[in-house]
């Protein structure tokens, strides 16, 4: 082989080289701009994160809800971190787009029109995932941990004016919530990314339905084994709260069900579509070779 044959062999990795540098070029750009905007609000965008433990406190008595951080850097480094998130967040339409430039041209066109709807499904579905948590089981969550403590009490003296630290006491100690900014934050954001990635199980197993990796019989036979993976992550991922962790449990499990739906759906697609090509009979499916009761037998015959 000629040095010119080598060059000429080497040009189209270089292209492709250079092109996947221009598409993270353009995907950190917009996550760059998304962070300066969202900094620019961050004080807003805190606020609106913190609305569920504000209005815990709100109801337990407390009409001038006050947090605290505890080092000169915390609050900037927790403005950071969200307009980290919200710059991903906002620079997610253009980092998704830059990927799909970079992989269609590899893809036929069958293979564009069923991997374009899962790009447009995933972030939508984690929005929904990422909602619930914030509005339904963070607020829960806040109810659950701020019960333990004595705060309508605590609340009570701060409304009326009375001097906490009288009466004294022979015995005994008060216990009040001392919220601190980026604990409180912590908490939050944990709930909404895990939410919001569980809520990507439908798009994940169907595009696995797709590539023929996963079968609605398959995932039925399995189905023991995911509900004990599925309590297994809302314990891990949830505070030790059973109210929050049976939330969870009975959203994943739901979109578990669902997803097997959504596959046996795409398995009936693929059968019509291999009918019409006079590949299998009417009475057939492409698939009776995943029956579960029927393994050995078939690697017997093969």
């Amino acid at each position: 082989m000629s040095k010119d044959d080598i060059d000429d062999s080497t040009a189209p990795l270089i292209e492709h080289l250079a092109e996947l540098r221009t598409r993270i070029l353009w995907s950190l750009a917009a996550f760059l701009v998304g962070m300066v905007v969202c900094f620019s609000f961050g004080s807003m965008l805190l606020d609106f994160l913190l609305l569920p433990i504000e209005k815990t406190m709100r109801n337990l008595g407390n009409a001038n809800p006050v947090m605290q951080y505890t080092a000169p850097q915390e609050y900037f480094f927790t403005l950071i971190r969200i307009s980290m998130v919200g710059g991903l967040a906002l620079g997610f339409p253009v980092i998704a787009y830059q990927m799909w430039r970079f992989v269609a041209p590899g893809l036929y066109r069958t293979e564009k029109q069923a991997f374009l709807p899962f790009l447009i499904a995933s972030p939508v579905l984690f929005l929904i995932g990422a909602s619930f948590a914030h509005f339904v089981v963070v607020p829960l969550a806040m109810q659950f941990f701020l019960g333990f403590a004595d705060l309508p009490s605590y609340f009570a003296a701060v409304i009326s004016g009375d001097d906490l630290t009288s009466p004294a006491t022979d015995e005994g100690i008060n216990i009040v919530f001392n919220g601190k900014v980026n604990e409180t934050l912590d908490i939050t954001l944990k709930m909404i990314v895990a939410f919001g990635l569980c809520f990507q199980l439908p798009v994940l197993l169907t595009l696995m339905g797709k590539a023929g990796l996963a079968s609605s019989r398959g995932l039925r036979g399995v189905r023991k084994y995911a509900v004990v993976g599925i309590l297994t992550v809302a314990a891990v991922v949830t505070p030790p709260d059973v109210t929050t962790q049976v939330m969870l449990f009975t959203v994943v499990y739901g979109l578990y069900e669902v997803s097997i739906l959504l596959v046996q759906w795409v398995e009936k697609k693929k059968d019509e579509e291999a009918r019409a090509e006079g590949i299998i009979g009417e009475d057939e499916s492409l698939f009776d070779e995943f029956d579960d009761d029927e393994p050995e037998d078939e690697t017997k015959k093969a």
